[in-house]
């Protein structure tokens, strides 16, 4: 059942029979013959197709989201049992907020990988709140996610405190310390709603009691940089996001009275077994 079901996710996909089995390694009728005993197995057809496209009807698409639970269990299952006589190997997935994904876990995965060479890491790199639901699912070992979140399903472990500053462009003149509320007539450039980085800066909003007239909401921490660099509004970011462009002179940070603002870098984990691989993991990631 493992191997159909894997078959069908590759269908899933790859929205076609012959690339799913060239990623498989397959004959197209091997990948056909999967998909027709996975259906006489469900009781009912999966997959719409014609000489165009094959995509998910509504039972596919369950199957497909419980697959993905099932085939993410299935492998965690065996790296654990593997643990138990092997050196420490094996892969683990991580999911990460945009401003740890991008801008901290690097820097981990550079050590992990050095000193234990046999773990291989994939990394998905996404907002707080959808890598927190993939760990729910079980289609993520580990996240590492920015701010606050509470969630009974998930086991919730702060690692470390985050420094927030107001960032203008580096050719801005500022007075030397002003309060948050002289910035309110300027235009504000925010993250998407989900954020870790959204989040905190629309408390930081409630907070000092001011709203913004003028926001402009992009979806990329990189972009967001570059347009304030280039002068169309401020921001609040991570010390950790901006220490490259502040050193060279590109971005510079606002001298505000009530600032920085704190928030915490927190693992995220749904599962209490743990293989050796995302057992090293976490001990970098509590070491930072």
């Amino acid at each position: 059942m493992d191997q159909q079901l894997f078959v069908f996710v590759t269908v899933a996909e790859k929205k076609n029979f012959s690339r799913a089995a060239e990623e498989l390694h397959m004959t197209q009728p091997a990948v056909s013959q999967y998909i027709r005993t996975l259906e006489q197995t469900i009781g009912t057809k999966l997959l719409d197709r014609n000489n165009k496209y094959v995509r998910l009807n509504k039972a596919g698409e369950i199957v497909y989201h419980h697959a993905k639970e099932i085939l993410g269990l299935y492998t965690k299952m065996h790296d654990l049992v593997d643990d138990l006589t092997n050196k420490t190997s094996g892969s683990v997935s991580i999911g990460a907020s945009y401003t740890v994904g991008e801008y901290v876990l690097p820097h981990i995965i550079a050590v992990m990988h050095k000193r234990y060479p046999l773990i291989h890491p994939s990394i998905m790199i996404g907002n707080s709140k959808d890598i927190a639901e993939l760990v729910k699912k079980h289609q993520l070992d580990v996240g590492i996610i920015e701010g606050e979140l509470q969630d009974k399903q998930l086991t919730i472990e702060p690692f470390a405190t985050d420094f927030m500053y107001i960032i203008a462009s580096a050719n801005r003149e500022w007075s030397e310390e002003i309060s948050i509320s002289q910035l309110e007539e300027e235009t504000w450039i925010v993250r998407e709603e989900g954020s870790g980085t959204r989040a905190a800066t629309e408390r930081m909003f409630q907070t000092f009691g001011i709203k913004p007239q003028r926001k402009l909401e992009f979806g990329s921490t990189q972009l967001i940089k570059e347009s304030v660099e280039e002068g169309l509004g401020i921001t609040l970011l991570s010390d950790s996001a901006i220490r490259k462009e502040h050193s060279m002179g590109l971005l510079k940070i606002v001298q505000v009275r009530e600032l920085p603002v704190t928030r915490e870098f927190s693992t995220v984990l749904s599962s209490p077994f743990q293989t050796k691989a995302l057992q090293v993991f976490l001990d970098l990631v509590r070491k930072k």
